[in-house]
């Protein structure tokens, strides 16, 4: 046999192994190179795929886990596969005692990986049965990982969508929200959720870098998209932060901390390769506070402000559209 098998072996166990251990272990890191590649790449096939069904669109979170999952399996069991077909006579057929083929060389590698020991084939003396115990401790490495993995990825979706939920009970249009904490003298209940969305927000940015992959997990409900309640709840800050005179503004320190969060958030965009619009989007107006009676700055004043936030604006346009929604203020509310 060629030595090239167990080299390539090698190599595909490094990667999958290495990408296992990235994505589910190292909080900081996000996902491995290879995972952090074929998301977005599934995820764009899913868009063109689904376009305006948004109920194939929900199955993108789920399809791309299970992908990787597959995809770190297969590595593994090719990669002994061929670490095993590296050297000629390293398995012994313990019933018919003849060759041992390809496909029982995938087969060995299979149930000694997840654990089964049916004793068909057997190791030879020595260096491989250390090689078989290796197979054995990778298979059951994968399975505890994977298993943790999915259940955290999960919570972590509960939690993305219990904010968005919060944020579009509020309303679903950023001067709505403004409009209804205004009681003619003074913004009113808006601390206690400003206070919980930005305890959630730092949360789900936690998670987030932990598990990019939660950017891909679409929901069907309007209500329920994390995009669409980020965007709505930044704007409507901006609303309060440069729309209304600094005397008549809610608390500054909350106002900052949950901008802050925001930020925070966006900056976890590039590690599921969501970039900027290349356009800026819609502008809020002032109009709709006016009417309510919600004192405002001028015009001029207001869209100075806006300008010194292109950057940030056109993050959260870029958000959206991945997302494959439309600007909040372009939907019915």
């Amino acid at each position: 046999m060629s030595v090239a098998y167990s080299v390539l072996g090698v190599l595909l166990l490094t990667v999958g192994v290495g990408d296992l251990l990235w994505t589910t272990l190292w909080v900081e890191g996000g996902a491995g190179p290879l995972t952090s590649r074929s998301m977005p790449s599934v995820w764009r096939a899913l868009k063109r795929i689904g376009k305006q069904r948004p109920r194939v669109l929900s199955l993108s979170g789920p399809l791309i886990l299970v992908f990787g999952l597959a995809t770190w399996l297969a590595l593994l069991w090719a990669g002994w596969t061929l670490v095993f077909a590296g050297a000629e006579g390293v398995l012994v057929d313990t019933r018919e005692g003849g060759p041992v083929s390809w496909a029982e060389r995938f087969y060995f590698v299979g149930y000694s990986v997840f654990t089964l020991g049916n004793g068909d084939f057997a190791p030879r003396d020595g260096v491989w049965q250390i090689v078989t115990v290796l197979v054995t401790a990778s298979g059951m490495l994968f399975v505890t990982l994977s298993v943790t993995y999915v259940l955290s990825v999960l919570d972590a979706v509960t939690q993305k969508r219990s904010f968005a939920s919060g944020v579009s009970g509020l309303g679903t249009r950023s001067d709505a929200i403004v409009r209804t904490s205004w009681n003619g003298e003074a913004f009113r209940g808006l601390d206690l959720p400003l206070n919980t969305f930005t305890a959630q927000l730092n949360a789900l940015t936690a998670n987030h870098k932990a598990y990019p992959i939660l950017h891909y997990f679409f929901s069907a409900q309007r209500d329920q998209a994390p995009a669409l309640s980020v965007t709505i709840l930044d704007e409507a800050l901006t609303l309060l932060r440069f729309g209304v005179p600094e005397r008549n503004r809610p608390d500054e320190i909350l106002v900052r901390n949950a901008r802050s969060s925001v930020r925070n958030y966006l900056a976890t965009l590039h590690e599921a390769f969501i970039t900027p619009a290349s356009r800026t989007p819609p502008a809020p107006t002032l109009d709709s506070l006016r009417e309510a009676g919600v004192p405002t700055v001028s015009d001029d004043e207001f869209a100075r402000s806006l300008d010194a936030l292109d950057e940030r604006r056109r993050q959260l346009l870029g958000l959206v559209e991945t997302d494959a929604r439309r600007w909040p203020s372009r939907e019915n509310g």
